[in-house]
């Protein structure tokens, strides 16, 4: 291997090599090696639930970057509700409910201990109704919760037996005081699950990372939710973490109609059609460079696009611990391709997202809610446009924080679950959209461009360039400008990356790197280059300065 040989009598060879050489988290089951390494990495960054008084009775708008305490952009806060306040224990996922009858707004927030109802129709005075406790009375820090038909479905990892619990929400209507509920059903053809997905629109759940189907798949028909029945396996790849599915209606014809599953499968995208639950037909697997546990994603509304987190791709990088967000074109599910790579300007772990309107909400641990506007994703870009940070404390990359969030309530509540903070109610401000254009006539797609050809990258040799023309455009470039780079080459750390402006300024977007031992850059580079008119000749010159591996500029765009 060449990064022995490079590092050969370095001090930190044995630790770089530790690094190389570990396997990937596997499935959350404590009887088997992987899931009590997966067990103990989340554990140890384990903290206890924080003692501090319930924020309510009045927003708290977020000003000069602060709502009270928390760091924020575009989001006042509404409500904070501690884990004390809930019924304990440390929190995990978390799901919202609208009664069609009352129209009152729920939050369902899982728990290491239980699932917690809380009324938020006033945002700003959550009550308390609740808790279902666990089944079996035991606690497990993965605990996931989804919503069918005014019910509840409810699995958890890690609980040998506990299934998946069915709860009528229908009970929380006139409930004025906490009650500990029992829940309505129980199914119990998989005992311990990591996650539950509904496909909403076909009635079907699909439990995953359960001690059935090889962990793929379990597919329960939900149809009458009280009477839940078995209605197939997808267990040909193995381990699944997290899924979407939904009945097809992008713009693959191929598709039309199909119930497909976006499966998040540790080290891949893997796509299978469920439309015949008995014999389900895999339509793709794609790996993607950097890929350390694939964990989690979800389609843009139009469902050509698909945007994806990867748990470990953080913190098991020594060198960048930035969110990342991989970009794939899925508008040939056989073919899915992976057109950028969006890398954030904090250090933190991105966890669970979701897609509303032309936004994603994501959870990012320690950084808290960030929300990033997905009308470029055509390009490979995506925008932050708000955020809050429920873990004030610091941003690492490591398990503590935001776990996941709900955005889909009509009043534009957002409900976020701390693993340590509990229940924050918050709502964001998109009215303004991504940083407002100082001139808004210009096209916006003549400030942006992109070069498909491949140009390539002599070993040791000299730079090459590959340029994008901008023309129309009329203003100086943005104080955020986006440059998303594809490039392919077996050690990247060999790469010197520098944008050149139209009046010949260098910008440098990457130094060489030593240990960068890694192959590809796939990435989004953020530059304030208001400096410069956008409009003009803009390059992107790559050289290879150490000897031994070569590869080639695959794809590179600007969005000025």
């Amino acid at each position: 291997m060449r990064i022995v040989a490079r590092i050969a009598g370095l001090a930190v060879a044995g630790a770089v090599a530790l690094s190389v050489g570990a396997p990937a988290a596997q499935a959350h089951d404590p009887e088997t090696e992987e899931g009590a390494a997966a067990i103990a990495a989340f554990m140890a960054d384990h903290e206890p639930a924080e003692r501090m008084a319930a924020i309510t009775g009045a927003e708290v708008p977020c000003e000069n970057g602060m709502a009270g305490d928390y760091p924020c952009q575009n989001v006042d806060l509404q409500s904070v509700l501690p884990l004390s306040d809930i019924g304990g224990g440390n929190g995990s996922d978390i799901w919202g409910w609208t009664d069609p009858s009352t129209g009152k707004e729920y939050a369902l927030m899982t728990r290491s201990n239980g699932t917690a109802f809380v009324d938020v129709t006033t945002p700003t005075s959550p009550v308390y109704l609740g808790n279902l406790p666990s089944h079996g009375g035991k606690s497990s820090s993965w605990r996931d919760v989804k919503v069918y038909k005014n019910h509840a479905f409810v699995v958890a990892d890690a609980i040998s037996g506990h299934g998946m619990q069915v709860f009528d929400l229908t009970r929380l209507r006139g409930v004025s005081s906490p009650q500990t509920f029992t829940e309505d059903a129980h199914y119990d053809d998989f005992g311990p699950a990591h996650n539950i997905v509904i496909n909403t629109d076909s009635g079907y759940a699909y439990a995953v990372g359960s001690d059935t189907c090889n962990a793929g798949p379990h597919i329960v028909d939900i149809s009458t939710p009280k009477s839940p029945v078995a209605a197939g396996c997808v267990g040909g790849d193995g381990y699944t973490h997290d899924a979407q599915c939904v009945n097809y209606a992008g713009p693959d014809a191929d598709y039309a109609g199909r119930e497909i599953c976006m499966n998040s499968n540790e080290d891949t995208l893997t796509i299978e059609d469920v439309t015949d639950k008995a014999n389900p037909v895999r339509v793709s697997r794609t790996g993607y460079s950097g890929a350390a546990y694939t964990h989690q994603g979800w389609f843009t509304e139009d469902q050509r696009y698909f945007v994806l987190d990867d748990e470990l791709d953080e913190s098991n990088n020594v060198l960048d611990k930035k969110t990342k967000t991989y970009i794939f074109d899925v508008s040939d599910l056989d073919n899915p391709e992976h057109v950028g790579t969006h890398k954030s300007s904090v250090t933190a772990i991105d966890h669970n997202q979701y897609v509303k309107g032309d936004y994603v909400y994501q959870a990012n641990y320690q950084a808290g809610l960030r929300i990033l506007d997905v009308t470029q994703v055509g390009g490979g870009t995506l925008s932050e446009v708000a955020y809050f940070d429920i873990y004030p404390s610091g941003n690492a990359a490591e398990f503590n924080g935001a776990w996941s969030v709900y955005p889909y309530f009509d009043s534009g509540t957002v409900i976020i679950s701390g693993i340590e903070q509990g229940l924050v109610v918050v709502k964001p401000d998109l009215s303004g959209g991504t940083d407002p254009d100082p001139d808004p006539d210009p096209d916006p797609e003549q400030c942006s461009g992109s070069n498909d050809t491949n140009v390539s990258i002599p070993d040791a040799g000299s730079a090459v360039t590959s340029s994008i023309e901008i023309s129309g455009c009329g203003r100086t470039a943005s104080s955020s400008a986006s440059i998303s780079v594809d490039i392919e080459h077996t050690y990247r750390g060999d790469l010197v990356i520098d944008l050149i402006a139209p009046d010949g300024s260098d910008i440098r977007l990457k130094s060489s790197n030593w240990f960068g031992y890694q192959d590809d850059v796939h990435t989004t580079y953020t530059k304030d280059l208001s400096a410069y008119d956008a409009d003009g000749t803009w390059k992107l010159r790559v050289r290879d300065v150490y000897s031994g591996d070569t590869g080639h500029i695959d794809r590179w765009s600007l969005d000025l």
